[in-house]
């Protein structure tokens, strides 16, 4: 469909425009310089409800950022609910949300990793919820990979500036990912969902939809990272910043080189957990010899979770395609289907390969012993990421 011009937020001159597509209009937000100012003036503007399930949230200035939006949202008569994740958020305390509650808004810890929290359960432990979504009004929500932390603000604002993608999106897929919330709030409040919340149809009926891990088994997004390799034509293109893939993908991502897709994957060059970067680099020398391509992104850490297939279909979410992703956490990616969205996205993307550095086979295996037996003991622990 055409874009819409919309003049993005972050000051620095660049447009991303809305696109329309099908019932749904969506956006690409790049970074928290583009994601917070809009994020926040939407909870400024919100009417009704605001929802807010978020993995980490910092107590530091983006967190007290969304905190004070939150709490005047609360006391100008807007329902506001929140859910963050007990380990994500593992600095905050209770009274950190008293703003917040103090105005009326509702705060729920999930799985509290605390053994002296009533509601702590040793085999919760494992279970984390990982996304990153904010849903006004049931009319626009934003997800993807950036969470409420200092780590996102721009360095000028006293941040690390981290490389990110968060989506915004106004119409039924909103509805969605109100649904998502709801679900996952029920777990913890004995009430009815509101009525005026839609179910989630097995099947979606529009080219832009929610994909999850879990809690949503119709619409399962390993499954859908999988088939959408598969059927790749031309081109594979993921950002990912712990790339720890399962035997499932990695032969997808393969067999579609050898079919003739050109597959390229960016991660960064330094990870902010060192096990993980050794479990990342642990599957570079599988992935060069099938010719995959692997770009590593220097700078400020890449933290996206994006894939533009064949410059039709997009996503982008919370979700990293490693096990614990898979398997243990509660995860939400939008996915796309359309050609002018995919295209622009991939624009950004390419400018990312840009200024990464492409690894050689050759170079790779002339890495230090100490490096390479990082790569094994992370191999061997592999589950755990």
């Amino acid at each position: 469909m055409r874009p819409e011009e919309g003049r993005s937020s972050s000051g620095n001159g660049a447009v991303h425009p809305w696109f329309t597509v099908g019932a749904d209009r969506v956006r690409l937000l790049r970074d928290g310089r583009e994601a917070f100012p809009a994020m926040v003036a939407a909870i400024d503007e919100a009417e009704r409800e605001v929802l807010l399930e978020m993995y980490w949230i910092g107590a530091d200035a983006a967190g007290e950022m969304f905190r004070a939006a939150l709490a005047a949202a609360a006391r100008r008569g807007v329902t506001v609910r929140v859910i963050y994740d007990s380990l994500g958020s593992f600095d905050l305390w209770p009274g950190w949300w008293e703003p917040v509650t103090a105005a009326g808004g509702e705060v729920i810890e999930f799985h509290p990793v605390s053994p002296l929290r009533r509601e702590f359960k040793v085999k919760l432990l494992e279970q984390r919820d990982h996304r990153k979504v904010l849903v006004i009004d049931g009319r626009v929500a934003f997800t993807g990979g950036i969470n409420l932390s200092h780590e996102w603000l721009p360095p000028e604002q006293g941040g690390l500036g981290w490389r990110d993608d968060n989506v915004a999106v106004e119409g039924p897929a909103a509805e969605e990912l109100r649904t998502l919330f709801y679900r996952t709030r029920r777990r913890f409040v004995r009430e009815p969902i509101p009525a005026d919340v839609t179910p989630i149809l097995r099947k979606h009926p529009r080219p832009v939809w929610v994909l999850a891990s879990r809690a949503l088994p119709q619409r399962l997004l390993h499954r859908e990272y999988v088939q959408r390799i598969q059927h790749a034509r031309a081109s594979v293109e993921i950002a990912n910043s712990y790339f720890v893939p399962n035997m499932r993908v990695r032969r997808a991502l393969a067999r579609a080189v050898a079919r003739g897709v050109r597959v390229r994957v960016l991660v960064p060059e330094r990870g902010d957990v060192l096990a993980v970067q050794f479990a990342v680099e642990a599957l570079f020398d599988t992935l060069l010899r099938r010719g995959v391509e692997i770009y590593t992104l220097p700078g400020p850490m890449l933290h996206a979770k994006t894939a533009i297939i064949d410059d039709v279909f997009t996503t982008i979410g919370s979700y990293n395609l490693d096990e614990r992703s898979w398997r243990k956490n509660l995860e939400v990616n939008l996915a796309v289907l359309d050609a002018p969205f995919a295209r622009h996205v991939r624009g950004w993307f390419d400018q990312d390969v840009a200024r990464a550095r492409r690894v050689d086979l050759a170079t790779w295996r002339q890495r230090s012993w100490g490096r390479m037996t990082g790569e094994l003991l992370a191999r061997t622990l592999g589950k755990l990421w």
